[in-house]
C-alpha cells in the first residue's frame, strides 16, 4: 500500500476513534442520570414504606390480616 492509503486508513480509525469516544460519554451522562433517578425512587419508595408503616401502626388493634372475610 502507498503512504496516502495509510494515512487515510489512520485518519479514518482516528475519526471513528473520536466518534465512539463521544458516543461513551454520552452514554455515561445518561447512565449518571439514571443513577440519580433511581437514587431518587428509592429514597420516596423508603418514605412511603415508612408511611404505610405508621399507618398499619394506627390501625385498631381488631384488624387481623388472617381472619376470613365475613360470608354474605
Amino acid at each position: 500500500m502507498s503512504q496516502n492509503k495509510y494515512e487515510q486508513r489512520l485518519t479514518d480509525l482516528e475519526i471513528q476513534l473520536a466518534h465512539q469516544t463521544a458516543l461513551m460519554d454520552e452514554l455515561n451522562e445518561i447512565v449518571i442520570s439514571q443513577w440519580a433517578e433511581i437514587d431518587n425512587m428509592k429514597k420516596r419508595l423508603d418514605a412511603h414504606k415508612n408511611r404505610l408503616q405508621q399507618v398499619e401502626l394506627a390501625l385498631p388493634d381488631g384488624t387481623d390480616d388472617n381472619q376470613p372475610p365475613p360470608h354474605y
